[in-house]
């Protein structure tokens, strides 16, 4: 592009009017401020996207919060800058006369124009009022390509609608040169809307609907679609070719802005003879007046980031940990430490507890006899078998790796991963918390966990057992009143009469083991229950162990991702349905 006289290439903002307002100032041109925020929905959903990306900072990995991250970033660049300028890209083809559009809004030729291709090399800016040097610097448009509009030409009364825009001439999108791509692409994620210039000869291209409409279908309402070169066509051919661009649109996803519904607009034009282009210019006019662009760029650009990752957050799974799989993992546990045997060995315990206090003596004395015999002998210490012990640690390890299991059901790969780890994690020192568990059981001592019968003594006795015990004395009193009797009369104490005496004697003999007999058929009862009470206890102490160990690391690690997913349905617009964890 040609320099005019008078100007050279280095010095900046030397482009007409703002030189001259410069000069008489002595000084820069101020830049107002950014409004400093987001009004209403979109400052919310901002909030949350920027929640949510901090959430999921270390869960996720980086491709795929890059999108939603250069959202974040762009907005607050965009917040920092001017608020009543609207930026506003001129996009086309090679030889769809963007170029000559750009120079007839402008009122004099700004940009060059010519048959040689590609004719426009780099972004060219058109602001008609000033402070908008933050955002050109913010697309990287040097100062030699800044440019003023015409002032006061013929046909530009309604030119004071177009105060605050800022027009960006672009070089062409099929452009030879992989630098002139690389800038429109560049620019196009920058600006707050952009019009885009198609000719009746290229308006259906491939490249053109496939490489930007189709993935910008979500702005759509910060787009302008023009058919240019409209000149050129018959007269019903323009309406023809209107219906066939409205036609590709459509299939491209983009909503169209007509009857008052919110999309893109379409008009026909012609650059050449100035056809249609009031047309266009009212509707830069009323962008620029309502100042909305930038908000609604945003708003896509968030809509475009949510939609990135509903992959990840709107998986339309049900996810979560399941009451039935803690009862399950509970269950493994219990099998682990053994609380169905500790249960039957406590009944046995209590059942002989029962036929010791309520059996005959002589009995309990031939017990007693052979368990001092027992202990006074050499007795081989019982050795816990390794292969039952690695057999329990196996059942502890599966346990754990299926409650993590079920807890990552529904949920992305990356936060199952997460939620695996940390039931790994917890599980790791699980099976020794569960040997000391069971050990302690087993010897009644006291640790940080409840034991059978811990903090009660002596096994509880049923209201019947002091009666069997008195009747045991009375049946053995009555076996030595009668043996006494027998003796005394043996040394001549007593009179002779055997009949008395021998039937004492056979009442406390008989009478003994029957209430023995008694006191067993009625200890079952007791002793199943205080066995099922010693076998939930137990029971319950390896799945306190188990909770907080495990269950209680992958609920926090599930209660991050529903507050994850709770900012994205905030992000997605409060989109109803989303949230289906459990707790």
């Amino acid at each position: 592009m040609e320099i005019p006289e008078g100007r050279t290439e280095s010095t900046p903002w030397d482009d007409g009017l703002i030189a001259r307002r410069v000069a008489k100032q002595g000084g820069e041109v101020a830049v107002p401020a950014g409004s400093g925020t987001y009004d209403g929905q979109l400052k919310q959903r901002l909030d949350a996207l920027r929640e949510l990306v901090g959430l999921s900072r270390t869960r996720l990995d980086g491709p795929t919060l890059a999108e939603a991250g250069h959202v974040l970033d762009e907005a607050a660049a965009r917040r920092r800058l001017s608020s009543r300028h609207t930026v506003v890209a001129i996009a086309g083809a090679t030889g769809s006369g963007k170029s000559t559009l750009f120079n007839t809004l402008a009122g004099m030729p700004l940009s060059e124009t010519g048959l040689r291709r590609p004719t426009t090399s780099a972004p060219i800016a058109c602001s008609w009022t000033d402070g908008a040097a933050g955002l050109l610097d913010r697309l990287g448009i040097p100062g030699r390509a800044r440019r003023r509009p015409a002032q006061g030409q013929p046909g530009q009364q309604g030119e004071t609608a177009l105060d605050g825009l800022v027009l960006i001439d672009l070089p062409d999108h099929d452009s030879a040169a992989l630098e002139h791509r690389e800038q429109v692409d560049r620019v196009l994620g920058l600006v707050d809307a952009v019009v885009w210039v198609v000719d009746p000869e290229k308006y259906a291209d491939a490249m053109l609907h496939e490489r930007y409409l189709r993935p910008m279908a979500g702005h759509a309402e910060v787009m302008f679609v023009v058919l240019n070169q409209v000149d050129r066509l018959p007269g019903e051919a323009v309406e023809q070719v209107l219906d066939d661009l409205r036609r590709l649109l459509d299939e491209d996803g983009i909503a169209l802005g007509e009857h008052g519904e919110p999309g893109a607009t379409v008009l026909p034009l012609s650059a050449l003879t100035g056809e249609g282009v009031d047309d266009l210019r009212d509707c830069l006019g009323q962008v620029t007046t309502e100042c909305r662009a930038a908000a609604r760029r945003i708003g896509a650009d968030v809509d475009a980031a949510a939609d990135h990752l509903k992959q990840v957050y709107a998986t339309g799974r049900q996810s979560g940990l399941s009451e039935e799989a803690r009862e399950e993992f509970a269950d493994r546990l219990a099998e682990a430490v053994g609380a169905a045997a500790a249960g039957q060995a406590a009944g046995r315990e209590w059942s002989r507890g029962a036929n010791r206090a309520c059996g005959t003596p002589w009995l309990r004395l031939w017990r007693w006899y052979e368990d001092r015999r027992v202990v006074g002998s050499t007795v081989t210490a019982p050795v816990v078998a390794a292969d039952e012990e690695v057999t329990a640690r196996q059942r502890v390890e599966h346990a754990v790796r299926v409650v993590g299991d079920a807890a990552a059901t529904g949920l992305p790969a990356e936060w199952g991963q997460a939620v695996r780890e940390a039931a790994t994690r917890g599980g790791e020192g699980l099976p020794e918390a569960l040997d000391e568990l069971a050990s302690d059981a087993a010897s009644g001592a006291a640790s940080e966990y409840p034991k059978p019968g811990h903090g009660a003594g002596r096994p509880p006795r049923p209201g019947w057992w002091p009666v069997a015990v008195f009747a045991q004395v009375a049946m053995t009193l009555l076996q030595v009143l009668g043996v006494l009797w027998l003796l005394g009369q043996a040394v001549g104490v007593f009179s002779t009469n055997l009949g008395l005496p021998l039937l004492l004697v056979l009442a406390g003999i008989v009478g003994g083991p029957c209430v023995e007999w008694s006191c067993r058929m009625a200890a079952k009862g007791p002793a199943r229950r205080y066995g099922q009470e010693a076998e939930r206890r137990l029971r319950d102490a390896a799945a306190a162990c188990g909770r907080a160990r495990v269950l209680d690391p992958v609920a926090a690690e599930l209660l991050r991702y529903r507050e994850v997913r709770e900012q994205y349905v905030r992000v997605a617009g409060g989109v109803a349905g989303i949230s289906t964890t459990r707790g």
